[in-house]
């Protein structure tokens, strides 16, 4: 039987859910399906992932106090800052899926004097699987900066959250296979605490997305140095402060 843990209110400390602790085995097997998915996302094409994505940007939109809902109860933030952040999310996301295509697409260069007589093209492919691991402090805005661009570049993604806000990272997944459906795969959700993220960084991924502190950065990035895998780090650091009514 998986083992459980719970998330919280930190306001109130009441249980807001109840998620699965995955291990190397689950993660490995998220990224093995993650793989065989990308194949078919990246024959989509440009205008094919676009209209996927932007639609499930209207599903993500049409949700916007469910997540908002939820965002409130794992961080204990302001309902307007919860909906601000979603609202957010959505710009992402839709940037992402309008403007792929201008940045990634394959167009020419000069071939330079030695190759006068030849013409030189750059285009990017898909690196594969993506790990992107989240913060609890904007656990939705701040992941779909790797999101979104992963998918529309035409990566797969597993997403492991911070334990604090699993529930997020789980809507977040949910709501994709919902919005696109024949690709339940594309983005999955592992959650867990740091060894979820370790197994994630040591999975066979090809590259990592990390946002968290400067300590918690230097783990993964070493466990990313086992196999070379590149890592992308954006690291803040800063945890809640509170404030007593006396102060």
């Amino acid at each position: 039987m998986t083992d459980r843990f719970t998330v919280r209110s930190p306001v109130t400390g009441a249980p807001v859910g109840e998620h699965p602790v995955h291990g190397p085995e689950d993660v490995c097997a998220a990224v093995g399906r993650a793989r065989a998915a990308a194949r078919d996302w990246s024959a989509c094409g440009w205008a094919g992932r676009r209209a996927h994505l932007l639609s499930w940007k209207r599903s993500l939109a049409r949700r916007t106090d469910e997540l908002a809902s939820l965002i409130r109860a794992e961080t204990g933030k302001p309902r307007h800052d919860a909906r601000a952040e979603v609202l957010l999310t959505l710009v992402h996301l839709d940037w992402a899926a309008r403007n792929a295509r201008r940045v990634l697409g394959r167009r020419r260069v000069p071939a330079g004097p030695l190759s006068v007589h030849q013409r030189a093209l750059v285009g990017y492919r898909p690196l594969g699987v993506i790990g992107v691991i989240g913060p609890w402090n904007h656990p939705l805005h701040t992941p779909m900066g790797s999101i979104g661009y992963a998918l529309a570049a035409g990566n797969a993604v597993v997403f492991k959250p911070s334990e604090l806000t699993s529930g997020v990272g789980e809507l977040l997944a949910r709501s994709f296979a919902e919005a696109v459906p024949g690709h339940p795969a594309l983005l999955q959700t592992v959650t867990g605490h740091g060894p979820t993220g370790a197994a994630l960084a040591r999975s066979g991924v090809d590259k990592v997305a990390f946002t968290g502190s400067p300590g918690t950065a230097r783990k993964v990035a070493a466990v990313c140095a086992e196999r070379l895998t590149p890592m992308l780090a954006e690291c803040g650091g800063k945890d809640a402060v509170l404030v007593d009514a006396s102060a």
